[in-house]
């Protein structure tokens, strides 16, 4: 049977994280075999105490320190022993029911990669800096990679495991998404678009993308197209 591993990077989400879990549990993915990976990102709010009382029923992972997002993807894909690779962020902005909308056109041939793209369908926006920031750097993608993506820096990604074991990521932060795109582009896999649905928070409700994150993914498009 092939499997699905699901990588949660966590950090400092106490308040969601047993309700995320919970929908991760009750999803569907299409009659695979389901591993979760959690990997702790040097939390310090009492989330790791959660999660210590979980490593019975799930694979946890623990960052001594904070390193950033894309550090503790790359330790949950080191980890992974799917066939397919998904992530899902431990706060409650994507929802897992819609797991089978990203595995459905790997599982039929149809991608390499899917991604769950917020832009494909109205969806409620925050703030409009983060909204058209999103917009600017799939265009400047689109643009270097001649692609037609929406949405670059959606959390929902689904690969087929040897591609991301062969990326050799270096990616520490949220520019991580940038990275897996422009590499992915570049060798050529096809990756397909879904449209999801998407329940934004606020800052002052735990949102960990700030702006400067926005301009260090523009010097990583440039940078991924123009490296060897």
């Amino acid at each position: 049977m092939q499997k699905v591993s699901i990588i949660i990077p966590v950090y400092n989400e106490k308040d969601t994280l047993l309700k995320i879990l919970k929908k991760v549990d009750d999803s569907s993915v299409l009659g695979l075999e389901k591993e979760i990976i959690l990997v702790d990102d040097g939390s310090s709010d009492g989330t790791r105490d959660i999660l210590k009382n979980l490593e019975n029923r799930y694979k946890v992972v623990y960052h001594q320190k904070n390193q950033g997002k894309g550090a503790a993807l790359r330790t949950g894909f080191k980890a992974a022993e799917g066939d397919i690779i998904m992530i899902q962020d431990a706060d409650l902005e994507y929802d897992p029911a819609e797991y089978p909308k990203l595995l459905q056109p790997i599982l039929e041939g149809k991608a390499d990669v899917v991604y769950g793209s917020r832009n494909l369908k109205d969806n409620p926006r925050f703030r409009k800096s983060y909204y058209w920031g999103s917009i600017i750097i799939s265009k400047l993608t689109n643009l270097f990679y001649g692609c037609h993506l929406t949405d670059v820096y959606t959390c929902y990604k689904a690969f087929k495991t040897p591609i991301l074991k062969e990326m050799k990521l270096e990616s520490n932060s949220f520019d991580i998404e940038e990275e897996m795109t422009a590499k992915a582009l570049r060798k050529g896999y096809k990756i397909v678009e879904v449209p999801i649905n998407y329940y934004p928070r606020k800052i002052e409700e735990g949102k960990k993308i700030r702006p400067k994150d926005g301009l260090i993914a523009i010097w990583k498009i440039v940078k991924y197209r123009l490296c060897r």
